[in-house]
């Protein structure tokens, strides 16, 4: 039986997810507990291993240029690439606030889309209810006008048009050679990529406890080769005639075009195939990825015994994890992405929003941590406001003046 180029990319979808959802297990690597490592501990290892996992992807990205096995460009066409990164519009305030709701709700739901996904793998009924909510946010932003409504309609007269200063998109090579006037912006984005892959990988091997760890050395390395290896099926010559194939379809696939790996969007896919019905034409890449991260999981789980079913603690856990769940559908689709899908397969095309979207992830995850800290630490004596005051002070972002808790 031959398979159709839709069929063929699906099935790719699924075994390279298949294999990123073992490794994940195997190695914990998660986004959430690396800022929690990092914020609680002093703890480096695991955001070592997410920026490393961050150069390989951009280095990765870089060779599948420079050697023409896939067709990069198509990245930069709102056409032909899902999510479209390299737009010209910066939409700073999407990224911003997207990336910042996102942070919060992943540290309410316990780990972000791919964390979660892993997590239902492994028998942890928390994440169901985690993935549904976030599929609902997701579906009312991707499907419904409520995204407009409550964000869009104020934000959009503050997007910034990039290519009335010059610039055709928001790679940074593309903004760099405008700024300056230079001409060969494709050269300005290898060097900046090279600088940026380089700086990331010799930062992350500094450090003895992350080099000494395999599997932070493990999870960074095949998350970015996962990133990487499914730019290369959706971009390259299969990718091409996938999108080919589509616009001579009666019925065309949704979400045609070259895309890497991303959990926020293809939730809301999910929630949208439900309601129609389960057509086939609604299944997506992103989808295919998001079941095969679970069916990793749940084989490397079940091959070590380390499958667990986990329920909730108290209906105080319960809502925390639907409200995180919810957070994470709205703000990743605001933001464009996730951990993963803005904070490497993003990230990885050089799109300055997905820098933008990554350090307000971290900045709205880390900030939530401390303010939840300093609530366990002083019980009830510490309002929401002392506590924000406290944790904006401890990150240099208030005068220690105004604050009403010692440090912790």
């Amino acid at each position: 039986m031959v398979l159709s180029s839709t069929q063929q990319i699906l099935l790719w979808g699924l075994g390279i997810a298949v294999v990123m959802g073992a490794v994940v297990n195997k190695t914990n690597f998660c986004t959430m507990g690396a800022v929690s490592d990092l914020v609680n501990m002093g703890d480096t290892g695991r955001i070592r291993a997410w920026f490393f996992a961050i150069a390989v992807a951009i280095a990765g990205v870089l060779v599948l240029q420079w050697t023409g096995v896939a067709k990069m460009s198509m990245v930069a066409s709102n056409n032909t690439s899902f999510p479209p990164y390299l737009t010209s519009s910066l939409a700073w305030p999407r990224y911003l606030v997207g990336g910042f709701l996102f942070g919060v709700g992943m540290t309410f739901g316990s780990g972000c889309g791919n964390k979660t996904m892993v997590r239902i793998g492994g028998g942890n009924l928390k994440s169901v209810f985690v993935f549904a909510m976030m599929g609902f946010g997701a579906y009312l932003m991707m499907y419904t006008n409520f995204g407009y409504q409550v964000f869009l309609r104020w934000m959009q007269p503050a997007f910034i048009d990039l290519s009335a200063h010059g610039s055709n998109t928001q790679g940074i090579g593309d903004i760099l050679s405008a700024m300056f006037g230079l001409s060969s912006a494709a050269v300005i984005s290898g060097v900046v990529g090279v600088v940026i892959s380089l700086g990331l990988i010799v930062w992350a091997l500094k450090s003895k406890d992350f080099r000494s760890s395999f599997d932070n050395v493990l999870g960074g390395l095949v998350v970015g080769l996962a990133v990487v290896t499914a730019w290369w099926v959706t971009a390259g010559p299969l990718g091409q005639q996938w999108l080919s194939d589509a616009e001579f379809m009666d019925l065309p696939p949704a979400a045609v075009g070259a895309q890497s790996f991303t959990f926020v969007s293809p939730s809301g896919q999910f929630s949208y195939y439900l309601t129609t019905g389960f057509a086939k034409n609604l299944v997506t890449f992103g989808m295919m990825a998001a079941g095969g991260v679970v069916l990793g999981s749940l084989l490397f789980a079940l091959a070590t015994r380390r499958f667990r079913v986990e329920w909730f603690s108290s209906w105080s856990d319960f809502a925390r994890h639907v409200v995180g769940g919810f957070l994470m559908g709205v703000g990743g689709v605001l933001g464009m992405g996730c951990t993963i899908g803005q904070g490497v397969t993003g990230v990885s095309t050089l799109a300055l929003g997905s820098y933008m979207t990554l350090g307000s992830i971290i900045f709205g995850s880390a900030l939530t941590m401390k303010i939840e800290y300093y609530r366990l630490v002083y019980e009830g004596e510490a309002s929401v406001l002392s506590a924000l005051v406290a944790a904006l002070a401890d990150m240099h972002l208030l005068p220690n003046s105004l604050r009403k808790l010692e440090a912790v």
